[in-house]
């Protein structure tokens, strides 16, 4: 399975009541691949703010996703959670659904050791023929899964990819010792393009909702060999990676997100708490930066 090299961790739109705003989820994911240039779509991610959402809620999102795709790009479900019962079950509901692959998240919470993770993995992996990306998150999660887990896993058949957020070191050590057909996809997107120097094969990108398609440019550049262009690319970038999840002060993702697309005109609406919308000093920011786009 080659989900490509952008993929984008899509928002979950939601009208004034807080339902899922379905036209305009319609509107994004047309927007994610028509216009942002994304190869694929995780739907109900950290983005998707898929703790908030209900079993129901993401079977029908990625039913929903995958009508509207049309086979355009592939379309990753977020299947994960810290429940390794709960997973399997999801995974495989979302399997008979047809989505071309799963995204498990470290389980969150409970801490389990590295061990622990290897077998919650492991035992999701063996109940599905679905393609597996692993997410290593330990800003959300706590707990990180170490490189040598991960390269453990790796060994999975169908266990093929994995994005990484805990460092650079880390994607190195993955990239360096995985099987050549294991990717590593960074989850950062402030480090695209130095991940991509020591490994990785792409990003699991929220800033691409915005600015995929330049992304896209920034990435096939590097992998023609005009560094120099990615370069600048990656400069002129930089502050939209940065400011989307710093403003003022840390804004949790999707909240700077949600605002940023709605000031460009897609009625994706707020965000369940326990999130919470920008305050007017994040929000001014967050202004100035869509205005410079």
């Amino acid at each position: 399975m080659d989900f490509g090299r952008l993929i984008t961790a899509m928002i979950t739109p939601f009208d004034e009541q807080g339902k899922i705003n379905w036209s305009e989820t319609s509107n994004i994911i047309n927007h994610l691949i028509e216009v942002q240039k994304s190869d694929s779509i995780v739907i109900c991610g950290t983005t998707g703010e898929s703790p908030t959402l209900h079993e129901k809620e993401k079977l029908e999102l990625f039913a929903f996703a995958l009508e509207q795709a049309k086979g355009r790009c592939k379309i990753i479900a977020g299947t994960g959670s810290n429940s390794t019962e709960h997973s399997i079950h999801l995974t495989k509901e979302a399997e008979k659904l047809g989505v071309d692959g799963a995204l498990l998240v470290v389980p969150y919470y409970n801490k389990p050791s590295q061990e622990g993770m290897y077998r919650h993995f492991e035992v999701i992996a063996r109940s599905t023929s679905l393609p597996i990306m692993l997410y290593n998150v330990p800003g959300r999660t706590v707990a990180s899964i170490s490189a040598a887990t991960t390269l453990r896993l790796a060994e999975i058949p169908n266990i093929v990819a994995t994005k990484e957020c805990a460092s650079l070191e880390q994607v190195t050590q993955i990239a360096a010792g995985a099987p050549e057909s294991f990717r590593v996809y960074s989850g950062d997107d402030s480090v695209t393009l130095p991940a991509l120097a020591v490994g990785a094969y792409g990003i699991v990108s929220v800033a691409s909702h915005l600015i995929g398609a330049s992304m896209q440019e920034m990435i096939q550049a590097y992998l023609n060999g005009e560094v120099a262009k990615a370069a600048r690319l990656h400069q002129k970038l930089f502050p939209v990676f940065k400011g989307l999840f710093e403003c003022p002060a840390p804004v949790p993702n999707p909240s700077a997100l949600k605002y940023a697309l709605n000031l460009m005109g897609h009625s994706v609406g707020g965000v369940r708490l326990p999130l919470v919308d920008p305050s007017e000093s994040e929000a001014a920011f967050i202004r100035e930066l869509v205005a410079s786009l």
